[in-house]
């Protein structure tokens, strides 16, 4: 029996996004659901910064085509034998597995306990930008940091959010703000200091200053949390400072340099990573959490409370546009989120 194909963009060599063979089109075999897997027609896609990591060039090459993407909003197909919280029809979006294929295909494979309703007032591509980077903020703040989301018990709290203008930065700023603390972004340049302001951020300081006397000026002597979206290394220095006695940092961006812990001792500050792979990669106890933040998220998104990051849509899915949207992560300097739609 001919087994069915589906079309993918993936690939077989780490290059260079400006080579036109470091993403490719290729057509792959319909993978069928097991388990818990949910088996999920595509039909948007957004690109995050994991992408352009995984892809980035080294010396390998893949036997396979290796798919990319970390971010899905798609209907349910099929359903794995154990599947309980889902049935084929259902609109829903996710980010998936870092240790399974991605989903820049025209159906993919998850596991129901990653996954959550789509919000309904959204379209897809507009629910296609939120999963990786809501989980992500989501997990920074409530998890990591142990921020309450009762209002009443952050009055008078700060938090500074570096890389404000991000994909992770737009929905923490619209979750701490909802939290009810007051939210201090950075950002560099006015487009994105405007879009940081307009997403309920009270104040903006640019991140290559001295963040303590920008700080000042503004009328805090220091901060209770910080979330550190962008190159802890080179913020490190300026968080020890700017952080409060017993203060909270967590940060999301790996680094090749040695971070000087001392700097935070003195003040008894906690320092926290945050993976939002973690829980999948592991199949850790509480990995329907995931499930549930995305449900409660689409919530929050269909009463008005949060709103899409979707700043620029790409049709249709291919390699071409797929490698302009990796090159466009790549400068730094995107604002919100790039999503690709339709195959």
């Amino acid at each position: 029996m001919t087994k069915e194909t589906m079309k993918a963009v993936g690939l077989y060599k780490y290059l260079p996004i400006e080579d036109p063979e470091s993403l490719l089109d290729v057509e792959v075999e319909k993978p069928v659901p097991a388990g818990r897997d949910l088996l999920v027609k595509v039909r948007a896609i957004s690109v995050n910064p994991v992408d352009y990591k995984v892809r980035s060039p080294k010396n390998r090459e893949e036997s396979e085509p290796k798919i990319l993407g970390w971010d899905v909003a798609g209907v349910v197909e099929q359903v794995g034998p154990e599947v309980t919280l889902f049935r084929p029809g259902d609109e829903v979006f996710y980010a998936g597995s870092i240790t399974r294929p991605g989903g820049n295909s025209e159906f993919h494979l998850v596991d129901e306990r990653i996954v959550g309703m789509k919000p309904s007032k959204l379209d897809f591509a507009q629910a296609a930008a939120l999963p990786l980077t809501s989980i992500t903020a989501w997990e920074s703040l409530y998890d990591r940091l142990g921020i309450s989301r009762n209002k009443d018990d952050n009055e008078g709290k700060t938090i500074l959010i570096i890389g404000a203008a991000g994909g992770v930065g737009s929905i923490a700023t619209q979750l701490a703000k909802y939290s009810g603390l007051t939210v201090i972004g950075t950002a560099s340049r006015p487009e994105s200091a405007d879009w940081v302001t307009g997403l309920g951020a009270d104040h903006v300081i640019n991140h290559f200053e001295a963040f303590l006397p920008q700080l000042k000026a503004a009328g805090w002597e220091q901060v209770d949390y910080i979330l550190c979206l962008n190159s802890t290394e080179k913020h490190w220095s300026n968080m020890a400072e700017a952080i409060a006695p017993q203060g909270k940092i967590c940060s999301i961006v790996e680094t090749d340099e040695l971070l000087n812990l001392t700097l935070l001792k003195n003040k008894s500050v906690t320092f926290v990573w945050e993976l939002m792979f973690t829980r999948s990669t592991y199949q850790t106890p509480d990995m329907i959490e995931q499930h549930n933040l995305l449900n409660e998220l689409a919530r929050l998104v269909d009463d008005g409370v949060l709103r899409t990051t979707t700043n620029e849509t790409l049709k249709p899915i291919n390699a071409a546009n797929l490698r302009k949207a990796h090159a466009m992560l790549e400068t730094g300097r995107t604002v919100g989120k790039v999503v690709l739609e339709g195959f």
